[in-house]
């Protein structure tokens, strides 16, 4: 089963672009699914992977990739297609498997290959090695600006397709995301939607150690945008908040502000901040396992 999306391409024939149309439960599989493979790729690689912040943005990414967003992974070029800029870069691994479930990608090369010299799937994005992949990132602070401007050139150019960001809370103390959210409801942009991985925690410390961001949604209220906050690990709530955005067409972007928690679904990695980056022995990837599996038992 799928959604159709019809879009009018000026004096053409409106294109239809499908999307799964999956229920709850299956994206709560979906979910699952994400962190078992991420879980997995830990303990294959030698190096260090940023498991903590892939875990809490896994329900983030399953919401976009496997639900909210009109993209054919076989029709890349669709100029309706909707935009996904990922701001928190060192969550690469965790947008490359969630792309390679929904069919974008190959998990096995994914695991093969990730964070060689000569891969396609590296610590973060590069859009020339990865078509599916709009724009390279890794310098936080980025991607909100980055995605004003395809969101204002959609605008321009009367494009109903919507441009998605996902973005760690600690990033959004850079000025640049605070010149971005300015500029983008200065220019009516109702087509942005930012999601925030708000799992309170930086690389080393809790992020109101060391910026204060609170009260946080009020600051986007001041800024002028739509603010939508939610359980970020809560599929049902997920999906009525993304139902509830408004039309592309609208002149108000929205912030979608996730309650997370870093390392979620594995113990001894949430709230721990040892678990920014890490990898998994053969002992710690089965205690892993099975505390996923455990937490999957009991909700």
């Amino acid at each position: 089963m799928s959604l159709e999306y019809r879009i009018p391409l000026g004096d053409q024939m409106p294109q239809t672009i499908t999307r799964p149309a999956l229920s709850v439960t299956e994206l709560e599989d979906k979910a699952y699914e994400l962190r078992e493979k991420l879980l997995l790729l830990c303990g294959e690689y030698d190096g260090a992977v940023h498991i903590g912040g892939d875990l809490s943005s896994a329900d983030i990414f399953t919401l976009l990739f496997q639900y909210g967003m009109h993209v054919d992974p076989q029709d890349l070029r669709n100029p309706e297609r909707d935009r996904f800029v990922l701001s928190k870069g060192h969550a690469a691994v965790c947008m490359y498997i969630a792309m390679a479930i929904r069919g974008f990608f190959d998990y096995e090369e994914i695991v093969r290959t990730y964070g060689r010299l000569d891969s396609a799937y590296g610590m973060h994005p590069c859009k020339v090695q990865l078509p599916g992949v709009e724009v390279s990132t890794g310098s936080l602070g980025h991607g909100l600006p980055l995605a004003t401007g395809m969101a204002l050139h959609g605008r321009r150019n009367a494009m109903a397709h919507r441009v998605f960001t996902l973005m760690g809370d600690g990033e959004t103390g850079e000025g640049s995301v605070w010149e971005a959210a300015l500029a983008a409801r200065s220019n009516d942009l109702g087509n942005l939607v930012a999601f925030i991985d708000r799992n309170r925690q930086l690389m080393t410390s809790f992020s109101e150690e060391r910026v204060r961001l609170e009260p946080y949604p009020d600051k986007w209220r001041a800024f002028g945008w739509n603010v939508i906050e939610v359980d970020g690990h809560d599929m049902g709530a997920l999906v009525e908040a993304f139902d509830a955005l408004p039309d592309p067409d609208s002149d108000t972007p929205t912030v979608v502000i996730c309650e997370t928690v870093k390392g979620k679904g594995v113990d001894f990695m949430e709230r721990n901040l040892a678990w920014h980056a890490g990898s998994l022995n053969d002992k710690d990837l089965q205690r892993a396992l099975a505390s996923l599996a455990d937490g999957r038992k009991a909700a």
